[in-house]
């Protein structure tokens, strides 16, 4: 069958079916981002070892360093224009100039298109087990703007002051979390309902929820590179995927916050970077419909286009549901092997692994990363299916992102599969996140230029 036979009418409601399938409820790959990327850092001597630095608020980088920034904005624009074919180009208006005034970082803001409203906290997330040293705790929601901050319910939060002296390996672990836990890419575009996204020329929100609150975060936190061309034909929008362009950001703002004396600045940045190429590294957001083949989208748009909706409403439950399982399953388990002090833990073993990729490229994420998850997609969902509770991955009806249930996940896969199941699905995580243990490694050491 020819694809254009479709009509437009047809491949209209097909890329509707395609985006409905993006999963709303669980858009971030994983959950407290320290469990997995503190002992990647950690591996390397050269942020194991780093002295102490001082903790410094953006205000003061953003004042010492305004014009620099304004040259690196300017350098990473053209730089986007010429590597991104969906990069929609800055409006001028946006285009970041520094006077020294403290507007200069609601302008970063705009100018970097994140979030305005972020307000750049001083704090820790330290994994469990982690003694706080008599540092004050807060809650999440004392430096989220977010409503709900409930994955971060059991997260130890401590509180920074400038001048304080802290690890490098403790700042740029903690700074892994911030694209989640702060907020950094909600609301951008202009159908979200916030007064920024409506300048941004991003134009609409081109897959995901624009009406959930992390919803508006997908287009930046998933890379969906290799799809077929059959799916590229009627879901274009697929491709207006923007991790690239903040990895890239990232790694050449922490550059010149090391170059130019504000190493605190320098290690929070590597932490943003090292955010999105592990999202990557999860294949729910790098495939956009595993466990659904190309036919059967085909087939759930006929159904929908006659009227029969259960077919969509029951694929895009059950790809949520999955994604969500593999989320929460990697959480639980990592931090009870935290809490235990289980060093040699497979998972953790992987990551704290001294194996390296080759020197970090920027064709890494989309080439190497995004490319070893999307080929991974359908075992993981093969596997989620057979280790997992079967209500929680296989039942169309049951909500799992809202349910307390999500977090009684591996007791309830003893009960029904059996310890097999669970030390199985352990082993197929640590072969998951191997990309991100040895390119997240280059990534840290091209920043560092060694």
């Amino acid at each position: 069958m020819k694809w254009n036979l479709l009509g437009k009418k047809g491949i209209a409601l097909l890329s509707l079916v395609l985006m409905a399938l993006i999963p709303e409820a669980a858009l971030m790959a994983w959950s407290e981002h320290p469990l997995i990327s503190r002992p990647v850092i950690s591996s390397l001597p050269e942020v194991s070892d780093a002295k102490t630095v001082p903790v410094e608020s953006f205000d003061a980088f953003i004042r010492a360093e305004g014009k620099r920034v304004e040259r690196l904005l300017s350098e990473e624009e053209a730089w986007a224009k010429a590597n991104f074919q969906w990069y929609p180009p800055l409006p001028a208006s946006l285009t970041f100039r520094a006077d020294g005034s403290p507007d200069d970082v609601r302008r970063f803001c705009n100018a970097i298109r994140m979030n305005p409203t972020v307000h750049f906290p001083l704090y820790l997330q330290l994994v469990p087990g982690e003694e706080n040293k008599g540092m004050p705790l807060l809650p999440p929601s004392g430096i989220s703007f977010l409503r709900d901050t409930s994955d971060w319910s059991a997260a130890a939060i401590v509180g920074l002051k400038a001048g304080e002296m802290v690890r490098p390996l403790d700042v740029a672990a903690s700074a892994t979390d911030d694209p989640d836990l702060l907020g950094l890419d909600i609301g951008l575009f202009e159908d979200n309902d916030t007064d920024f996204g409506k300048t941004y020329g991003f134009g609409r929100q081109p897959f995901g929820n624009p009406n959930l609150e992390y919803g508006s975060q997908a287009p930046f936190h998933m890379g969906f590179y290799h799809e077929s061309q059959i799916i590229y034909y009627f879901a274009g929008f697929l491709k207006k995927t923007y991790p690239e362009y903040r990895i890239h950001l990232y790694k050449r703002l922490a550059q010149l916050a090391f170059e130019t004396g504000h190493p605190y600045w320098g290690w929070r940045f590597t932490g943003w970077g090292l955010h999105y190429l592990a999202d990557l590294a999860q294949p729910y957001h790098a495939n956009a419909l595993p466990g659904v083949s190309t036919p059967q989208a085909l087939w759930i748009n006929t159904m929908d286009m006659i009227g029969v909706h259960g077919p969509k409403a029951d694929a895009v439950q059950l790809v949520s549901n999955r994604h969500t399982a593999l989320e929460k399953f990697v959480q639980i388990i990592l931090k009870r092997a935290y809490q235990k002090g289980e060093t040699s833990h497979p998972i953790l073993a992987v990551l704290r692994s001294t194996a390296e990729a080759s020197p970090y490229e920027d064709t890494v994420p989309r080439q190497v990363v995004a490319r070893m998850a999307h080929a991974k997609a359908e075992e993981t969902d093969r596997i989620l299916e057979e280790c997992m509770p079967r209500k929680f991955v296989s039942d169309p009806g049951f909500e799992l992102g809202t349910s307390g249930e999500r977090g009684q996940i591996v007791e309830k896969m003893l009960v029904e599969k059996g310890k097999p199941a669970i030390d199985r699905q352990t082993l197929w995580v640590r072969e998951l996140l191997i990309p991100f243990a040895a390119n997240g490694k280059s990534y840290v050491r091209a920043i560092l230029k060694r």
